[in-house]
């Protein structure tokens, strides 16, 4: 197949499109550095040309509310209807676990939205939602940040590896649509607060990191059912502890 990645050279696309060239598809990697603007819509046509599938991956650059609602409503939009008019056999998404249940995130609100749009497309589709990528723990350390101190909730967290996403997302593609949404998750349900302890351990940082009822998730209220999956997942295969085990040095 021919199959179009949307934010192909990001952290999960360029991994999604090594699976897909792997197992024999012809991948074009659609980025702005490749031509291809699906907020302006420039190159966006000849890029979908023959496509039979393409995968969204993409992401905003500016992650302020209205931002990053406005991009992924554009964007979104506009590679909807190019892959409508395209015939396009399926399009896959990559969202979040939970983001329908966080609408104090202006990001959770903007995911929201992408994916209503995607399923009134008239487009067979399939959406991934993934817990948090392991990736993105330095992250939410940052986030916390207060000081010599970081000041994180304990809600429950069930973060996956970019490995695994990108496992996921590639084996939709070259599945049929499942006119639907299904969530993925790593093996391991590890606190908040005490899944960034453990990365501070591994990388030899002395900061402290204080459990705060009142702390946000990227100005966020969680709880315990904010960001894991509430039935059915599909299950990553790398753990936290061999994920930090296998990282370059900080």
């Amino acid at each position: 197949m021919k199959i179009v990645i949307i934010g192909g050279t990001g952290l999960i696309g360029s991994k999604v499109a090594e699976r897909l060239r792997a197992a024999g598809h012809d991948v074009l990697a659609a980025s702005p550095s490749s031509g291809v603007d699906t907020i302006t819509g420039a190159g966006l046509d000849d890029a979908l040309k023959g496509a039979d599938v393409v995968v969204d991956v993409a992401n905003g650059p500016n992650f302020e509310d209205n931002a990053i609602m406005e991009f992924f409503r554009t964007s979104t939009g506009n590679v909807m209807a190019a892959e409508k008019a395209a015939g396009v056999g399926q399009h896959v998404a990559l969202s979040i676990v939970g983001a329908d249940r966080i609408p104090d995130s202006g990001y959770m609100r903007a995911k929201v939205a992408q994916e209503d749009l995607v399923k009134a497309a008239g487009v067979p589709y399939t959406i991934v939602r993934a817990t948090q990528f392991f990736e993105f723990t330095s992250a939410i350390a940052h986030g916390g940040s207060r000081g010599e101190a970081i000041h994180l909730p304990s809600a429950m967290m069930q973060s996956i590896a970019a490995d695994d996403v990108a496992a996921a997302v590639a084996d939709a593609a070259m599945a049929a649509p499942a006119n639907g949404t299904y969530d993925i998750a790593g093996p391991d349900k590890i606190r908040q607060d005490d899944m960034v302890r453990q990365m501070l351990a591994a990388d030899g940082d002395a900061r402290e990191v204080i459990t705060d009822p009142s702390a946000t998730y990227f100005g966020a209220a969680v709880t315990d059912t904010s960001l894991v999956p509430l039935g059915d997942a599909r299950i990553g295969k790398i753990n936290y502890a061999d994920w930090l085990a296998a990282r370059p040095a900080a």
